[in-house]
């Protein structure tokens, strides 16, 4: 299935980008209808927020579905992979509030465009980010290849080690290989948050502020710790408490269709967590649980765009 290329221009004034989230204007607000999946959020300055495909930037202000307060990563990741998704769009001048939340300057309706085939349950267009302009028309069609993909921001956030990749059952094998060997020689490289990644290294959770401010996780991890953490008062448990969601997920390295529990590896009573697989040893499944076969195109590799 082609993807639909939509120009139009980034904005980041008035709102709280972070390093895969940034809000976009496009040209023709129409095509947005061609997208699969639900009706794509526009407000009411004709702005969408963008659901960057395939990569997770540490979260700067992240608040669980139950409350408890807004939660970070640590800042010098977060941040820096927040400016770099602004440089890439062309936004300069850019003044933040005193939390660093968000823009309230800026020199923004910088031109770009987004490839898009669908929008994700929260109204977000799922996209693969480029800047200026496209050789296409707005609203053409277009298979996208691992050469053009690595003129996105997607793969430059992880070439440059500051995004994990996070790949869910829509992104095509070639695509996810190419983000994959991206990953590799950034972790192999020393570049970005890999040297004081925890994730496959293992953390001791004590506390709050040691996947706040000390220890970079994969932020898919930590959102689900943070929530845990928050509602219990300890990091004891949450492997088992993990175990009871049941969040389907295929792993790579196996071929196996599993649960996300069966690589969180801690032992009763202890506070240190690691995961077992590389982040990009798994793909998630967004959606509601689906029979395992339906996930069996990601082996394929006859399943390229």
């Amino acid at each position: 299935m082609p993807f639909t290329v939509i120009r139009g221009h980034f904005h980041a004034r008035g709102y709280s980008p972070d390093g895969d989230s940034l809000r976009f204007a496009p040209q023709d607000t129409a095509l947005l209808g061609r997208l699969s999946g639900p009706r794509a959020r526009v407000n009411a300055r004709g702005h969408v927020q963008l659901r960057i495909e395939a990569i997770d930037t540490l979260e700067t202000h992240y608040t669980p579905p139950a409350g408890g307060g807004v939660y970070a990563q640590p800042a010098q990741w977060a941040e820096a992979a927040a400016e770099r998704l602004l440089g890439f769009a062309g936004i300069t001048g850019v003044v933040w509030d005193a939390a660093h939340r968000t823009v309230v300057e800026a020199a923004d309706g910088t031109p770009g465009f987004i490839l898009s085939r669908a929008v994700e349950k929260n109204g977000r267009p799922v996209a693969f980010v480029f800047a200026g302009d496209p050789p296409e028309a707005d609203g053409a069609e277009v298979f996208l290849d691992a050469a053009r993909l690595e003129e996105s921001y997607n793969h430059l956030a992880l070439r440059e080690g500051l995004a994990y990749p996070t790949y869910y059952t829509g992104l095509f094998r070639e695509l996810r290989d190419s983000l994959t060997a991206a990953t590799g020689a950034a972790r192999a490289a020393g570049l970005g948050l890999w040297p004081t990644d925890g994730t496959e290294a293992g953390f001791d959770a004590t506390s709050l502020a040691v996947i706040t401010d000390r220890v970079p996780i994969l932020p898919k991890l930590f959102r689900r710790l943070v929530e845990y953490m928050v509602s219990f008062d300890t990091a004891v448990g949450f492997r088992e408490k993990m175990e009871e969601s049941a969040e389907p997920v295929l792993d790579l390295t196996e071929q196996n269709f599993t649960h996300f529990d069966s690589f969180i590896e801690q032992a009763a009573g202890s506070t240190r967590i690691r995961l077992t697989r590389p982040p990009e040893a798994l793909v998630f499944d967004e959606m509601v649980a689906r029979p395992a076969d339906q996930f069996s195109r990601l082996l394929d590799p006859s399943a390229a765009p």
